[in-house]
This record gives C-alpha cells, sequence and structure tokens, in this order.
C-alpha cells in the first residue's frame, strides 16, 4: 500500500517511522517533509496547506491512504477534499476540527455540554477587552481565537501584561487574524497532562499520558516554544483521574461533537490541567502534538497504521490499542535563540548508531549535506523500564548529534522524577 503524510516536523517523522513497522506499506511519501526524513520517506515538495496539490498527487500516484498530520490543512479540510478524491484519511474533517481551530467554538462547547473547563470571556471588540481586564483575577491567560503556530496563549502575570497581550492580538495582529477573537480566561494551577486519543466518531480510546514543557530555558523560565521536551506517562495522571476524565471530558466531548454534527475522527488531543476541583480541560488539539507524538509512538506496541485505519472506517471499538509499561523521553535540540530569532543552515551530523531514535523536526538538504533549517532542529528520544533510565539514554544520545548553536534544556523530566519519588 501507498501512504502519504501530510506535514514536514517531528511529530511526522515519528508518525512515518512508526507507520513503517507495517509490512504492508510499501511506499511512503512525505508532502512536504524535510531533509532529515529521506531515508524513511519519499520527500515531495507539496507544502502542507498546498491541498489541491495534494489530492492531484494522491490521485496521480494511486495512494492509498493519507494522513493529514497539521493543524493547518485539517482546518482548511484537507480530509474533506481527499475523502471526496476517493483517498480515505487518518484525521477529522473541517467541522470537526474547529475544535482546535476556534478556542470561541471549543469553550462555547465545553460550557453548552457542562465539560470542566476555565471559567472564560469572549472578545471581539479591543476596548471591551480592556476594561474587562480592570475586574478580572490576575493572573490570567489571553487566547488568540485561531490557530496560530501554538503560540496564541499568553499567561499574563500581571494587568499591564494582560493589556499589551489584548493589544499585541487585536490591535497589532502578531497572529494575524487569529487574533480578531480573543478568549480571557480562569488562570488554573495544577500539574498539566497530555492525553492524546484516538477516535472514531464512536469510540476513543486514549493513549499513554505524557508531560511537555513549553518553557525555552530550564527552571519553566523564559518565553513559551512549541515544546522543549516531553516524557510519558505522566506520573501525576493515575488511573482514577484517568476513570474521571474518561466520564466527565472524554466521553463527553465525542459526545458533544456528535450532538453538534461535528463527528470527530482521528487523533484527539486533551490539554488537561489537574486542579484541586479536578481534571480540568485547557485546550482540545484535532491532531497528535508535537513533541508529545515522540514519546507516546515508541510506547505503542500495536500497529499504528491498523488502528489509523480503523478510526477512519469505525472499527476502533474492536481495534487493539496497546501500550507498553515502560516510559518514554525526548529531549529537543533547538537553534540558540528560538523561539525568536535564530540562525540556521548550520550542518547538522547524527551518529548513525542512534538514527533510530532522532525525530528530526527543522532540516534541509544542500548539496547532498544536510543542514539545520528551524527553531527546533530535532528531538532524541529514548524509552526503558522507567523514566529515569530513559531520561538518562536521552541525554546520553545528544552528545551524539552536533550542530552550531544548539542549544537544549537540561531539566526535562525532572519534575516528573519529582512526582514519581514523592517529592
Amino acid at each position: 500500500m501507498k501512504v502519504m503524510v501530510v506535514g514536514g516536523g517531528g511529530r511526522e517523522h515519528a508518525i512515518i517511522k512508526k507507520l513503517k513497522e507495517n509490512k504492508s506499506i510499501t511506499e511512503i511519501f512525505a508532502l512536504p517533509g524535510n531533509g532529515g526524513m529521506k531515508d524513511d520517506a519519499t520527500l515531495v515538495n507539496i507544502g502542507a496547506k498546498d491541498i489541491e496539490a495534494q489530492v492531484e498527487f494522491a490521485k496521480a500516484n494511486n495512494i492509498d491512504y493519507a494522513v493529514v498530520a497539521p493543524d493547518d490543512p485539517l482546518v482548511l479540510g484537507a480530509v474533506d477534499a481527499l475523502s471526496d478524491a476517493g483517498i480515505p484519511c487518518f484525521g477529522p474533517n473541517k467541522r470537526a476540527a474547529i475544535i482546535e481551530g476556534s478556542k470561541v467554538f471549543s469553550k462555547n462547547l465545553m460550557k453548552k455540554y457542562n465539560i470542566p473547563t476555565a471559567e472564560y470571556e469572549v472578545f471581539n471588540d479591543k476596548d471591551e477587552a480592556l476594561k474587562y481586564l480592570e475586574t478580572a483575577p490576575i493572573p490570567t491567560v489571553i487566547k488568540a481565537d485561531g490557530l496560530a503556530l501554538g503560540k496564541g496563549v499568553i499567561i499574563a502575570e500581571t494587568l499591564e501584561d494582560a493589556k499589551n497581550a489584548v493589544i499585541s492580538m487585536m490591535e497589532d495582529k502578531v497572529f494575524g487574524e487569529s487574533g480578531s477573537n480573543i478568549v480571557i480566561e480562569e488562570f488554573l494551577t495544577g500539574p498539566e497532562v497530555s492525553v492524546l486519543a484516538f477516535c472514531d466518531g464512536k469510540t476513543l480510546k486514549p493513549m499513554v499520558s505524557s508531560m511537555d514543557h513549553k518553557r525555552a530555558l530550564d527552571g519553566d523560565k523564559g518565553l513559551n516554544t512549541g515544546g522543549m521536551g516531553t516524557v510519558a506517562p505522566n506520573p501525576y495522571y493515575t488511573k482514577d483521574i484517568a476513570k474521571q476524565c474518561m466520564e466527565t471530558i472524554f466521553l463527553p466531548t465525542i459526545n458533544a461533537m456528535n450532538s453538534e454534527n461535528r463527528s470527530f475522527k482521528g487523533c484527539l488531543y486533551f490539554g488537561l490541567m489537574l486542579t484541586e476541583k479536578g481534571p480540568k480541560v485547557i485546550e482540545y488539539n484535532c491532531r497528535f502534538g508535537d513533541p508529545e507524538t515522540q514519546v507516546v509512538l515508541p510506547l505503542l506496541e500495536s500497529d499504528l497504521f491498523t488502528i489509523m485505519q480503523a478510526t477512519t472506517n469505525g472499527t476502533l471499538a474492536e481495534t487493539e490499542v496497546k501500550f507498553s509499561k515502560g516510559a518514554a523521553a525526548c529531549v529537543v535540540m533547538a537553534s540558540k535563540g528560538y523561539p525568536e530569532k535564530y540562525e540556521s543552515g548550520f550542518e547538522l551530523k547524527i551518529d548513525n548508531s542512534i538514527a533510530d531514535k532522532v525525530y528530526i523536526a527543522g532540516a534541509r538538504l544542500e548539496d547532498g549535506i544536510l543542514k539545520t533549517a528551524g527553531g527546533r532542529v530535532l528531538g532524541v528520544t529514548d524509552t526503558a523500564e522507567n523514566l529515569e533510565t530513559a531520561l538518562g539514554k536521552a541525554y546520553e544520545n545528544l552528545k551524539l548529534v552536533q550542530f552550531e548553536n544548539a542549544f537544549w534544556r537540561n531539566d526535562i523530566g525532572a519534575k516528573a522524577l519529582k512526582a514519581i519519588k514523592g517529592e
């Protein structure tokens, strides 16, 4: 079978490596992929948002199945277009992808169906938003309504920070039209948990939980990023909490989407906060998280392609979704200066002994030489029977990757280890 994967980052590299385990797949195409994926997929120079070209390529090359991984093409309707052309897909259609495409939609959905989340207000007028902030509890959270490369959320510690966030989104348009409407919501505290779940519109099967590290610097300092590392499972996510989430969040969300005639198929990402009042939803994503995918899929023992087909065909209830009892850790290597200004174009050297443990996000081929081409360059992942060993192996493997101006956090998993030890 011929499979095409839309997207070009570390998440897509992790998906492609896992799909390769299925022997019925004869060829995998990455659209557009990146230079670091050349040994795992055939690279096709078609952008993730060029849906028309994706459809033409799929038809011309007799593609049997398509995986649409990033948020942009999902929200733009890539799955609809490919499905209409007769190409079965993994991922939600446009109507369902709005759960990530609009924060206003998702917050209103949760309110309507009593799914626990932070208190909030929605604004489409800057002056009204600024006026509301005068009486709002601080700290507060300001969110752009639309997609913003995972960066459209600002935690404002002071009233001045909150006002500046509103002005930057609504007046300065730092996130373009995504900031035309904003959500101002209650600041929640507690451990954060990411739970990805396979869905076929009726059945939902959660994957192993994970913990992301969003801040750029050690000690959770610095600017928010797309993610500097992850560990799985998340020690704060106990069996009791998992049961509670299934009953109060996961199934109610699937049922709510069905009630709105927006049946969700694919991977639904739940960003959760474990508050004193119980688990609450911080955000939904309509796809695999990045870099959560890089620790979740290495622990998947069942066949990913079989599961993906089951989400498309509505047969997830009868399909095995099994994860190992071990742990995984991913440390992201980024370009110095990320997430703001950074240089790229440096030669990237990866020792062959760890090639299967490296998920490349930002690289390009130049005259046969692999060079850096992004802020987050790659993630180094390893697995073990316990988290401490997995982290040790991942950090040891970092020494086998070289490029100029590389930086990474040295404390990925530190909080998780403390939780495991009861500290």
